[in-house]
Parts: C-alpha cells; sequence; structure tokens
C-alpha cells in the first residue's frame, strides 16, 4: 500500500522506501527523525524599505502678497483671483476664510475642495500662483547687485549670494549673518563664506525662508 506525506518544509513524498530513506538521512546527519517533521520553514528575508520623500517635499510654498487664480469646475460663477491676505489668509466663495501662506498648491485646492464639497457634490478645485509676490529674500552689504530676489523653490544661502553677483573683494567673508524673524524674534546665524567654499561647515549653508536677509559686512 503506497500513501502521500508531506514534510514541513512542503517536500511530498511517496511509499515507504522513501520514508525510510528520510529517516536514514535524518540519522546520518544527526537529526532526530522524530522531530524532522517539526522543523520550521525557513523565514523570507524582508526586503529593506526606504521611506518614501514626500511628493511635495520641493514644491512652491505659498506665501502672503501672492495672487492665486481659483476655478471650480463647470462652475462659472466660482472662478477668480485671489490675494493672499497679510494674514496668510485667503477668502473664496462658499468656502469662507481659510489658510494658504505655507501651504502648496494641491494643498489649497484640497483645502477649498473640502469646504464647498457641501454645496457642490465632488467639485473640481484648480488653483495656479499667478504672481509671485511673497517669497523674497534680501541680500545686503559688500555684494555687486544687492537687493531683493524673489524665488519660487528653496534656495540657499550661497545661491542668494550668486544671485547678488557675488561678494566684493572687500567683502569679510567669514562674517556673514542670515537674519531672520520666528515669533517676534530677530535671530543672527552665522555664515562663513570661505569654510563652505571649502567643503567644511556645509549645514550652515541652510535653506533661506521668506523674509530672510543675508547680511555682507
Amino acid at each position: 500500500m503506497s500513501y502521500e506525506s508531506r514534510t514541513s518544509a512542503g517536500c511530498t513524498v511517496s511509499g515507504r522506501r522513501a520514508l525510510l530513506a528520510l529517516g536514514l538521512g535524518c540519522l546520518l546527519s544527526g537529526i532526530d527523525p522524530a522531530q524532522a517533521g517539526k522543523l520550521a520553514a525557513p523565514k523570507p528575508i524582508a526586503a529593506s524599505s526606504v521611506a518614501p520623500v514626500p511628493a511635495d517635499a520641493d514644491a512652491y510654498r505659498i506665501q502672503a502678497g501672492d495672487v492665486l487664480v481659483v476655478s471650480v469646475w463647470n462652475e462659472k460663477e466660482m472662478q477668480g483671483e485671489v490675494l493672499v491676505r497679510p494674514d496668510g489668509g485667503i477668502s473664496f466663495a462658499l468656502a469662507g476664510d481659510l489658510k494658504a501662506a505655507g501651504e502648496t498648491v494641491s494643498g489649497v485646492s484640497e483645502a477649498l475642495a473640502a469646504r464647498i464639497t457641501k454645496y457642490i457634490p465632488d467639485p473640481v478645485v484648480t488653483v495656479a500662483v499667478k504672481a509671485i509676490n511673497g517669497n523674497r529674500v534680501y541680500v545686503v552689504g559688500k555684494v555687486n547687485r544687492p537687493g531683493e530676489f524673489p524665488f519660487n523653490r528653496p534656495i540657499d544661502v550661497m545661491q542668494a549670494l550668486a544671485l547678488a553677483g557675488g561678494t566684493t573683494p572687500y567683502a569679510a567673508l567669514s562674517d556673514i549673518r542670515i537674519l531672520r524673524r520666528e515669533d517676534g524674534r530677530q535671530l543672527a546665524m552665522k555664515f562663513d563664506y570661505t569654510d563652505v567654499e571649502k567643503g567644511k561647515a556645509l549645514d550652515s549653508n541652510v535653506l533661506l525662508k521668506s523674509g530672510d536677509t543675508v547680511v555682507i559686512p
């Protein structure tokens, strides 16, 4: 009589001879035949995972003073230009007031859609930036083109100096300061151009925020 037996590893053997061969193999390898069926199958190695980078990590962040164009598909009464107020908010029909400063275009679109969905089922809201007036940094002191510079993507200190035409021969490159206002306080961060140029102190080459002033004495 023949019958079928399955091991824990998932291998199928048939007949008495196969069972005897399995027992003999276990004895030769030092494994107790009674425990052979209890051996656990090796666990698959989990693939290493890397946290995904947010899709909007480098997206433009709306600032006070920007002009947005908002439209709701198939609703002619609900489209037009919207100015981002100094407090960072905007007002739109049926949606009321909501925060826009610091948000991405897609974020504002989703927020508007969520506000008006009670009046318009499944609204398709489109938001575009018509004028970038809010994101500006200032470079003053011993540079070739001091002034204010608008930007539509993150820039660091070295890039801001490049926008200003670089420093003059008499600039104190080791004593540059970045002035920033946060929570009503004025902060000053040191920036040593000569170190960064040599590949040192690279963490001081920070991304600038709207309103930052780079001072080159």
